[in-house]
């Protein structure tokens, strides 16, 4: 008889990652999930920043995807400075926007093979699909992966696993290479198929991915900070504290010294009044207006503008002046300004 081999499988609680754990569950291998959280997952940081605009929060779906199967998972935190400094200088560079996938990817697994180890597992498996994405599950990147992580042999990709080398655990008869499948390409036909056969209901529509990285108006941002950093003569460098206010209100870059971040909603509104300390708190006196904060060192006329940006966003967008109290810590100050009704310049500040 076979020994019962024990796996590490990393989930989204996508449909490709149910199916992959749902497949090597089937065989009778003991299965831990983990599930990376690296600061740019769209659904989480939403609901750690208390829900959606529209009121509603998200559910994790790797946690339910694994309660679903009956599988023990961790959840792993590995935003910081080691994963902040690969965002920055990715090796194998950017896809469309800010994302550096493989990198990404490598850094993950690399953190996977740790608790493999840790673990005494004999591999690791995941839902990559040959073919799905452009830049992070092609043959060759998937094998940069494999081989950068150090997971040689190691990892498995169920769903593709007939299109790709036997790994080890295949070749030792851990796991039936014949039960898995050979579905490539961005098509979810085949998936959606398999989950039916595999009694699978639950799981979140197929989409595009749920990273900030990847979206245009969110790497806009990202490269902002950077650049404006650099431009200052300071480190190129992403801090816990940008990533979460990058996804949080509307930016203005009034110049490589100062950015106005305003808030759209009251949930935003909240959140930015826990990051005042070492930036300047912006709001309308007297009247239901957003919360604003402006970071670094404006200039008395970039203080006025700031004032106008914040004065157009609240309820007396239309009157002829409105008083915007400015407050660093014990120091206050209002200016009587004119809400800015120049779209043209506004949207020649935003980032």
């Amino acid at each position: 008889m076979k020994r019962q081999a024990k796996a590490i499988a990393m989930i989204s609680g996508g449909l490709d990652s149910t199916l992959a754990l749902a497949l090597v569950r089937r065989q009778g291998v003991e299965v831990k999930a983990i599930n990376f959280y690296t600061g740019f997952c769209i659904t989480e940081t939403q609901r750690r920043k208390g829900g959606r605009p529209d009121g509603t929060v998200p559910q994790n779906e790797a946690l339910r995807a694994a309660a679903d199967l009956e599988v023990d998972i961790e959840y792993v935190d590995i935003s910081g400075r080691g994963y902040f400094d690969m965002l920055v200088n990715p090796r194998w560079g950017y896809g469309a926007n800010a994302n550096p996938c493989v990198d990404c990817r490598v850094f993950m697994m690399r953190k996977a093979k740790e608790i493999m180890e840790a673990e005494g597992a004999d591999f690791v498996f995941t839902g990559e699909v040959l073919g799905q994405r452009p830049k992070s599950q092609r043959r060759d990147t998937l094998r940069i992966i494999e081989r950068e992580s150090g997971l040689d042999g190691r990892l498995l990709r169920p769903l593709s696993a007939k299109l790709l080398p036997p790994t080890i655990p295949e070749n030792e008869g851990l796991v039936d290479r014949a039960l898995l499948e050979d579905i490539s390409g961005r098509s979810r036909h085949r998936q959606m198929k398999l989950a039916e056969q595999l009694g699978i209901a639950e799981y979140p529509q197929p989409a595009g991915g749920c990273c900030y990285l990847t979206d245009e108006a969110f790497a806009r941002k990202f490269f902002d900070v950077l650049d404006a950093r650099e431009a200052r003569g300071e480190e190129r460098r992403i801090d816990r504290e940008d990533v979460l206010l990058l996804s949080t209100g509307r930016h203005f870059r009034l110049s490589p010294k100062a950015k106005l971040i305003v808030g759209r909603t009251e949930v935003e509104n909240a959140l930015l009044e826990h990051h005042v300390e070492g930036r300047a708190r912006v709001e309308a006196r007297d009247v239901l207006g957003p919360l604003a904060l402006v970071e670094g060192q404006p200039t008395w006329e970039e203080r006025v503008l700031a004032a106008a940006i914040v004065a157009r966003y609240g309820k007396a967008k239309d009157a002829p002046k409105v008083q915007v109290e400015w407050r660093e810590g014990d120091l206050v100050e209002v200016y009587e300004v004119e809400p800015e009704r120049d779209e043209a310049k506004i949207e020649a500040l935003r980032v």
